[in-house]
């Protein structure tokens, strides 16, 4: 007998049915389940990818966004290639790699080494980012939506550059909210060859402030002939994945600032698609267990000093929504080495019911 699942969908094939749920293509491969995890400026290096890779659920991971002409920079001077770049080419497929630029032709060189050297499943240009660094100082990211022919431009370079491994695009959906032209862009990134397009539910303009529109990512869909379209912007529980399915035109969902404290969110999200039941929320005990195993593949490869400090945002994302977070933040804020982290995990690490709101609304995602 088939279990009947928190959300009160009894079987998979109903979900299937009832909200068309089924994994999607991107070029050669197969993203099953259609949950992604979205590329996170210092958040999702191989350490959190391995933390939700250990959990599963997650059909597509991906790296950080990394600076294109830096890449190529560090290529010329022989430097060791991006920190953003740790992991890539052993750890398991399919995964990812987000770069970024305004330059067709740095991106399509970078692109072709990732895909004919790191052997990366995906490369997803970043036409989202919303942060000044990207846009007003080196008008990449969400500054692009301005100009869809040079959007247009640097999809097909990087797009033979990299055959044939598939290029995705992720955009927002525009630069304000009366500079709205993602169904333009859309079309462009389509037609330009790219093999998927997520849409971050939100304006540049907006950063991570209000809610993200998904109907407005859902008014996308019409305009798309042959690409998936992915939705993101504020999904943060396997309810919400389901309700996205079920309300909104797309294909797949991408999974971002939420799932920072919570690398179980993806597996939740899974089993609540399958119609299963949706695995709980770990203790507050194995929670902190968990951040400790996080910290541990960080100190691994950075070292104590500088992995302690690495570790301090993500410790702040475990305690996130919990009661005393805001206490054991103002200490792990400060520690400097392991015997501190400990000490104040120890101490102060929250071990009471949830009661405050999350503290990552900064994390630069496009």
């Amino acid at each position: 007998m088939e279990a009947k699942s928190k959300l009160g969908y009894r079987t998979s094939r109903y979900l299937e049915e009832m909200l068309n749920v089924k994994p999607i293509q991107i070029g050669d491969i197969i993203v099953d389940p259609p949950i992604l995890q979205a590329p996170m400026a210092g958040f999702t290096n191989y350490a959190f990818r391995q933390m939700v890779r250990d959990f599963g659920g997650v059909g597509l991971q991906a790296t950080e966004m990394v600076n294109a002409r830096g890449f190529v920079w560090m290529d010329q001077h022989t430097a060791e290639h991006p920190d953003r770049l740790w992991g890539v080419k052993d750890e398991p497929r399919p995964l990812a790699v987000q770069i970024w630029d305004n330059q067709p032709d740095t991106l399509a060189k970078v692109g072709h080494r990732l895909a004919h050297e790191y052997r990366v499943s995906v490369v997803d240009i970043n036409f989202g980012c919303p942060v000044k660094q990207v846009t007003q100082k080196a008008h990449s990211g969400s500054y692009l939506l301005k100009t869809p022919d040079i959007v247009g431009k640097i999809i097909e370079r990087v797009v033979d550059a990299c055959a044939p491994t598939p290029v995705t695009a992720k955009i927002r959906l525009g630069c304000s909210p009366d500079r709205i032209n993602a169904i333009e862009i859309a079309q462009v990134v389509e037609g330009a060859g790219a093999a998927a397009l997520t849409v971050h539910g939100r304006t540049a303009k907006q950063m991570f402030r209000g809610e993200a529109d998904w109907d407005k990512i859902s008014a996308i869909k019409p305009f798309l002939k042959r690409i998936p379209l992915i939705g993101n912007g504020d999904i943060d529980s396997a309810e919400k994945v389901v309700e996205c399915f079920r309300r909104y035109a797309v294909d797949a969902v991408m999974i971002a600032r939420a799932s920072l404290g919570r690398p179980w969110l993806f597996a939740q999200a899974a089993a609540a698609l399958r119609g299963l039941p949706i695995p709980p929320e770990p203790s507050l005990l194995e929670q902190r267990g968990y951040m400790l195993k996080h910290y541990a593949l960080i100190v691994e490869r950075f070292g104590e000093a500088k992995g302690t400090l690495l570790m301090r945002k993500y410790a702040c994302c475990y305690a996130q929504g919990r009661h005393g977070a805001r206490h054991f933040r103002s200490h792990v804020a400060n520690v400097q080495n392991r015997d501190e982290f400990l000490n104040v995990v120890n101490s102060h690490f929250p071990v009471d019911a949830p009661s405050e709101q999350p503290c990552h609304n900064n994390v630069a995602s496009a």
